[in-house]
C-alpha cells in the first residue's frame, strides 16, 4: 500500500502476515511492533518516483503526521544506519525545527547539516517513517494519511 513515495504493509507485525513477510521483517525490520502500536512507512523513491540516491539532495516537507510520536530515519542498502561525521541519522517530532506555522523542512543529502539535516553518503538509501501510536484515521486508512512530501532538489 502506498501514500506518495511512502509504502507500508497492513499485515506486517500481525498474524495475517505470510511466512515470506515475517522473514523480511526479521531481516530488514528487526524488532518491528504490531500495527496497533506503530505503522512503518518506507520510501525508496522520491515523490516523482526516482530512486533515492546520495548524489542528490532531497527535501522532506510537511506537518506532523497523526501520531503520538514519529521519526524519519535514513538507512543504507545493508539496512543499517549510514555512518557520517555528525552522527545524525534521523529527525523526530520532538527534535525537529519548525516554522511559525508548524511546518517542517528536512534536508537529506551528502552535505545535509543542522537540526533538520540527515546526511546519507553517496550511495542508494531508503527512508523509514515510523508513526508510534498512530491516530485512528491512520490505522483505518494508512494509504490516505497526511504524510510529508519527499522532493528531489538537485543532483550532482
Amino acid at each position: 500500500m502506498s501514500d506518495g513515495p511512502w509504502k507500508t504493509s497492513l499485515t506486517a507485525g500481525s498474524t495475517e502476515s505470510s511466512p515470506y513477510q515475517r522473514a523480511s521483517v526479521a531481516v530488514h525490520g528487526l524488532f518491528a511492533l504490531n500495527r496497533s502500536e506503530a505503522i512503518y512507512y518506507t520510501a525508496s523513491t522520491d515523490s516523482d518516483g526516482h530512486a533515492l540516491d546520495g548524489h542528490c539532495r532531497y527535501e522532506i516537507t510537511g506537518r506532523d503526521p497523526d501520531a503520538r510520536w514519529w521519526s524519519i530515519t535514513a538507512y543504507g542498502p545493508d539496512d543499517y544506519l549510514i555512518p557520517n561525521p555528525t552522527h545524525r541519522y534521523s529527525v523526530s517530532k520532538t527534535a525537529i525545527a519548525r516554522d511559525s506555522s508548524g511546518n517542517f523542512a528536512v534536508q537529506v543529502g551528502t552535505d545535509a547539516a543542522g537540526a533538520n539535516g540527515i546526511p546519507v553518503g553517496q550511495g542508494r538509501f531508503t527512508l523509514t517513517l515510523r508513526l508510534y501510536n498512530p491516530g485512528p484515521g491512520v490505522v483505518l486508512d494508512p494509504a490516505h494519511a497526511a504524510l510529508p512530501a519527499l522532493k528531489q532538489v538537485s543532483c550532482s
